[in-house]
């Protein structure tokens, strides 16, 4: 039984890679889109974002565009002129982007954010082409253009916003351990000497290397690749995402989440090239709409629900953000 469960979750990684490499095609360039607006009407703040607002996005128009009132010259009239809505995703996070094997389809949480957008842009019937990219490529396939959003468990950061943008946070996440059952580690401070699997160019690297610096750090491409890793003994943890962990356990049954606090907060964000603020503003009206009727909460309770619990709210959105 471990040694299918470890094939499987190669093969998974297998597809994910081919995926990538399918989806080759650049897509038409987008025009610049023109600055956000200094004012919403929707009465949030407007002074410019301090490095401490990583939360703070733009606002959303107080009427949401739709694809009869495109303002000409916009991201989304260039969009919706192309005929698709072009997404970086992952395709091996189970519950938030990932391959179902008996369809062949990429689905989850993440998926149904960019399918709402899509159809927000495109109307009924639009096409996604949904590309797949590690989490370390997430930053460059939006500055190049080679996307139009990146929905990929993107974590919000001052840091990043200084070469992307992001929406407003669609889901509060959390880092926490994974280990096998029986395992001596207990909790962050036991990681000293252990072999700690992450992958690489993540803030889970990052928070890793900060808060557990005596840990050793094993880099992997993706959180798949440290479950073969962990299955396979080459390393004794697994260290990311509360939402992401929760997939690797569903998938494997001798892995367990630790049951401790989350020791980072984990924001996410829907990544927009940082030259196109009127799409961040569009797909805020769009996350707000999803909050408005149900969408985000039936999304939640059919992927995230079952393994994480139930009872889940939208984060409250913050707005206000001028350049």
């Amino acid at each position: 039984m471990r040694r299918l469960l470890v094939g499987m979750t190669a093969t998974l990684a297998m597809v994910a890679a081919l995926a990538t490499a399918s989806c080759s095609v650049e897509p038409t360039p987008l025009p610049k889109a023109a600055p956000a607006a200094t004012s919403s009407g929707s009465g949030t703040s407007t002074a410019p974002a301090a490095c401490s607002d990583a939360l703070q996005s733009y606002a959303p128009y107080s009427t949401q565009p739709t694809p009869d009132t495109f303002a000409a010259g916009s991201t989304m009239a260039a969009i919706k002129k192309r005929g698709r809505l072009i997404a970086g995703v992952s395709a091996d996070t189970y519950l938030l982007g990932s391959r179902n094997p008996l369809t062949g389809r990429i689905e989850g949480f993440d998926i149904d954010i960019v399918n709402a957008i899509a159809r927000a842009i495109l109307g009924k019937g639009a096409r996604v082409e949904l590309r797949v990219i590690t989490a370390a490529q997430r930053q460059t396939v939006l500055q190049d253009h080679q996307v139009d959003i990146v929905v990929r468990a993107y974590s919000m950061t001052c840091d990043r916003w200084k070469s992307v943008a992001f929406s407003a946070e669609y889901y509060h996440a959390g880092q926490k351990i994974l280990i096998r059952k029986g395992s001596s580690i207990t909790g962050l401070r036991t990681l000293a000497g252990k072999k700690v699997c992450v992958p690489a160019g993540t803030s889970s690297e990052d928070n890793l290397r900060r808060l557990a610096p005596k840990a050793v750090v094993v880099l992997a491409a993706t959180h798949t690749e440290c479950l073969v890793d962990l299955q396979q003994g080459k390393a004794e943890a697994i260290s990311g995402d509360d939402t992401v962990l929760a997939g690797l356990a569903a998938q494997d049954p001798y892995a367990v989440v630790l049951d401790e606090k989350a020791f980072t907060d984990e924001p996410y964000g829907v990544g927009i090239p940082k030259d196109h603020p009127d799409l961040v503003r569009f797909v805020n009206g769009v996350l707000r709409e999803m909050g408005k009727d149900g969408a985000w909460t039936a999304s939640y309770d059919r992927w995230l629900a079952p393994t994480l619990g139930g009872g889940a709210k939208q984060p409250t959105p913050q707005y206000g953000r001028a350049s």
